[in-house]
């Protein structure tokens, strides 16, 4: 069984001395750094860090931990998050009528690829709730119109609160939720089927085929008021040709959505992302 740990994010006006003030910190009180990373922005002038340590012999309690840091932080003029190995994110998966991203996430959950629990799926159409039965998941059909979003994003709301939901998982969710959602509930990976900012919206592999473009992506990013414009978390290409119809564009971008939204949603799971403004650092 692998030691518990405590993982570190930090983003704050940069100034010399901060690392050293950080991992003196943490040593102070017995900590043992097992990875630590960082970057500078120059153009916003700001520093962003992650420092993942031991718990074995720390010798603040968790509660200790977050009373002596806050007050470092406030030094240091500092956004941060500190996330403990042994507390499982809970994700609710919402989808449509399209399966090959949500039964990829599942077959890694259930392989343990993702450290997370997955109590609930959502969805406009009842078309896989035979997926969720299979999986032992909670399925919830929400039905969207023009004239019910309102209602049902507020029942959607309250299940999310009454599931203690930490991430929802957008897996080919073809809803555009409002900002009024968004603000509510901010914490939103989508993956879209393109390479953003090419094509964002509907029907971007009929848009490339009609371009001819040579390559297509696939795009997973945090979810914003703006339409396909949030913090991109991770993206990846394949070659196309003339020779590819669009059902051969959807096919090899498929594969692409399956591995590019696995790929953002280990990387958050496992507190690598940092958004500041409407970018990210992802730290390897």
């Amino acid at each position: 069984m692998q030691d518990l740990t405590a993982t570190l994010l930090v983003s704050c006006p940069d100034q010399p001395g901060i690392v050293a003030q950080i991992a003196q910190f943490i040593y102070h009180h017995q900590g043992n750094i097992i990875h630590a990373n960082q970057h500078t922005d120059f153009s916003s002038g700001l520093f962003l860090n992650r420092v993942e340590w031991q718990l074995t012999n720390f010798q603040l309690s968790r509660a200790d931990l977050l009373t002596a840091w806050t007050d470092l932080a406030q030094t240091l003029q500092a956004d941060w998050q500190i996330h403990f190995s042994d507390q499982m994110p809970r994700l609710a998966l919402w989808v449509s009528k399209q399966d090959h991203c949500l039964l990829d996430l599942l077959w890694r959950w259930r392989s343990h690829e993702l450290p997370c629990e997955i109590p609930l799926i959502i969805s406009n159409h009842a078309d896989l709730k035979a997926i969720a039965d299979q999986f032992e998941i909670d399925f919830y059909h929400s039905p969207i119109t023009k004239t019910n979003k309102a209602e049902q994003e507020a029942a959607e709301l309250a299940l999310l609160k009454q599931y203690k939901i930490d991430l929802v998982v957008l897996a080919k969710y073809l809803q555009i939720l409002t900002r009024d959602f968004i603000q509510q509930f901010p914490q939103i990976i989508n993956i879209h089927h393109s390479f953003l900012p090419a094509f964002p919206g509907a029907n971007p592999y009929h848009r490339a085929h009609d371009r001819g473009v040579k390559i297509i992506g696939a795009t997973a990013h945090y979810a914003t008021a703006q339409l396909d414009e949030g913090p991109i978390i991770e993206q990846d290409v394949v070659r196309v040709s003339h020779r590819d119809s669009v059902a051969d564009l959807i096919r090899k971008g498929r594969d692409l959505e399956r591995v590019v939204l696995a790929r953002a949603v280990r990387l958050h799971l496992q507190h690598r992302v940092l958004v500041y403004g409407n970018r990210t650092v992802v730290f390897a």
